[in-house]
């Protein structure tokens, strides 16, 4: 399997006026599928990319047809991109602002539910198969108990060969932890339904569509505590059965990535997460916010796989638009027990995308990808847990020193003025952790005013000065990443660049005028191998830098 890649803005429309450009190509079907998926991306196609799109699905589709004994027309296909940060480096754990968006590649999984709680999974990437049932109950540290063979001990499964299929069996403990809360709740509800007055008149309103659990507890208050609204008990009864949430079905999937971008810090590892959330539910028919699912994929990345990451990955792959920079208040809020979400995210569009192009300062951009050679993966890399909890306790200190030691140590719990004060009280080490997150912070807000204005210079600039921030103060990277990103910063068209991800393995993004890409390209596969030979012979080189375009959130077609 090729590459996955969205097209870009500067290719034709594709909507279902055009199907007589593309008849001769494919099935009407077919056609109707990928129409949806451009109106639901808000992408824009041409007819070369098309072909290339028609033939990756298909092959999608065909292979899950082939396990499943199921017609290619059942097939959906979860479209899940990745993510770059341009602004916001490092500060998504500690509750900060950053910004992100997505790309125009990432995961594709196609699937059909099963027909009993079996789950079948094969990779484009990784070899074996994963195997179990949605009956089993996922428990944290399992993805930790793999055997030598890589198998989970005590499972009922014999034939999974490798731990690729975490991610799946992650996805079903989140669901699970929200599903049993679920029954809990409307098991509870029903025995007193059961007991109320069976004659009361009550015209029960709403749909009777699978919920989750903030939505079922406000039906639930609606129809049950104020029942001078409602009506008959019998049909409320039903109504909350149809609600409650349950994952029965299984998948039989197929899914592939990007090549070769497993371990580049572009949240390959949380595009694998939402898509398997999204194919669970599509195949559940539960209806899950955006922002539910972020909660949910934090749940696989924190309490499953045991990673201490925040919510910037899963919030932008989930809540991004085309043509628009993502910003997301990460700061947690924990009004409940069960349920942490997102504070608020905003949507800021470029003047660019607005077709406005007088202004002289505005200029279209690509986004590159530079790649190091560098494939060790962040759950065996414990530099960026150490950075974690060295902002944690530098916040602790803080808020010590301005009398709020009972808040949770999170720099984002730490005020300006407070950080000002006290920050002669912090060990260098602490000093620099703390002065990247609030100085990125501000870069964030400052980014945010110079995107909408379209100055892509200016906002180059702002992302360099995170790129460099994050090896001064943040300490991440290497010798190879930080010649990398040196690299870039003196590549034709280039206006600005910085790590991608935690800095310690993957690629240097970097934001270059849309006309000077191809050079800029070129510059980068000249004089990285002159600098790091060996790992520059790892890579293709037509695979070294890959030039790139902004895309949407994840979606099902």
């Amino acid at each position: 399997m090729g590459a996955m890649c969205w097209p870009s803005e500067s290719e034709v429309n594709l909507h279902y006026g055009c199907y007589n450009l593309v008849d001769s190509l494919m099935g009407c079907d077919h056609l109707k599928n990928l129409a949806n998926l451009g109106k639901g991306l808000k992408m824009h196609f041409s007819i070369a990319k098309l072909k290339t799109h028609f033939k990756q699905l298909n092959v999608i589709r065909t292979k899950v047809a082939e396990m499943s004994g199921r017609d290619a027309k059942e097939v959906r296909v979860v479209v899940s991109p990745y993510r770059i940060c341009p602004l916001g480096a490092h500060i998504d754990h500690q509750g900060g602002i950053v910004s992100a968006m997505t790309i125009n590649k990432g995961i594709l999984l196609g699937f059909v539910p099963s027909d009993d709680s079996q789950v079948l999974i094969q990779s484009g990437q990784f070899k074996g198969e994963v195997r179990f049932s949605v009956d089993e109950e996922q428990l944290p540290g399992n993805a930790a108990k793999l055997n030598d063979l890589g198998r989970v001990k005590g499972s009922s499964n014999s034939q999974e060969e490798c731990s690729w299929g975490n991610y799946a069996r992650g996805a079903l403990y989140a669901l699970q932890k929200r599903g049993n809360c679920i029954k809990q709740i409307s098991n509870e509800r029903q025995k007193y339904l059961k007991s109320a007055n069976k004659h009361s008149t009550l015209n029960c309103a709403g749909d009777t569509a699978l919920v989750s659990k903030p939505v079922l507890v406000q039906k639930l208050k609606l129809m049950v505590l104020d029942v001078s609204h409602v009506g008959n008990f019998q049909v409320l009864v039903q109504k909350l059965k149809l609600m409650v949430l349950d994952v029965s079905h299984g998948i039989i999937g197929f899914i592939c990535g990007a090549e070769g971008l497993d371990s580049s810090g572009l949240s390959s590892s949380a595009a694998v997460g939402v898509a398997y959330l999204l194919a669970f539910e599509s195949a559940n028919k539960l209806i899950v916010s955006p922002t539910e699912n972020i909660e949910y994929d934090r749940l696989i990345e924190n309490e499953y796989l045991g990673l201490k990451n925040g919510i910037l990955d899963q919030s932008a792959i989930l809540l991004s638009s085309y043509g628009c920079l993502t910003c997301m208040n990460c700061k947690l809020s924990f009004e409940s027990d069960l349920h942490v979400q997102t504070k608020e995210h905003r949507l800021i569009r470029c003047l660019e995308s607005n077709g406005n192009h007088n202004n002289e300062t505005t200029k279209q951009f690509k986004i590159l990808l530079a790649f190091s050679g560098l494939k060790q993966a962040l759950i065996s890399n414990p530099g960026y847990n150490s950075r974690v909890a060295e902002c944690r306790e530098a916040a602790k200190v803080l808020l010590q020193a301005s009398g709020n030691e009972g808040v949770e140590p999170l720099l984002s719990n730490v005020e300006p003025e407070a950080y000002e004060e006290h920050k002669c009280k912090l060990d260098p080490n602490l000093a620099r952790r703390a002065e990247h997150y609030f100085s990125e912070n501000k870069r964030v807000l400052k980014g945010l005013e110079v995107w909408a204005s379209g100055n892509m210079e200016d906002f180059g600039k702002l992302i360099s000065a995170s790129g460099l921030s994050s090896i001064r103060n943040y300490e991440s990277g290497c010798e190879p990443l930080i010649q990398l990103y040196e690299i870039l910063l003196k590549a034709p068209g280039v206006f600005g660049a910085r790590f991608s991800g935690a800095g310690f393995r993957g690629c240097c993004i970097a934001f270059v005028d849309a006309d000077r890409a191809l050079d800029a390209a070129s510059f980068v596969r000249e004089e990285y191998p002159k600098l790091q030979p060996e790992l520059a012979s790892q890579i293709d080189e037509d695979k070294m830098v890959l030039i790139c375009d902004a895309a949407d959130c994840a979606c099902v077609i």
